[in-house]
């Protein structure tokens, strides 16, 4: 299991337990799994998927950054 956090300036949108997120890299758009390699990756504007136990959440962005480090997954991202 993930453990994600969706962070804006004005608040924390999201934080908990995920299966899958996807995010619009600069150089295209990749899915992040459990125990997938480190990385921080800047993000383009798009759309934020991420799976939870209650089902799918899209957040549309403007842009920000990934790092994902043993299954933590941190976003900081601009909203629209």
């Amino acid at each position: 299991m993930l453990k994600l956090k969706i962070v804006s300036p004005e608040k924390v949108l999201y934080e908990g337990e995920t299966t899958l997120v996807k995010v619009p890299g600069v150089q295209g758009e990749f899915e992040i799994l459990n125990n997938h390699a480190p990385i921080i990756s800047a993000l383009q504007k798009g759309v934020v998927l991420y799976e939870t136990k209650d089902g799918r959440t899209q957040i549309e962005i403007a842009g920000g950054f990934v790092e994902v480090l043993k299954n933590n997954i941190s976003l900081c991202i601009e909203r629209e």
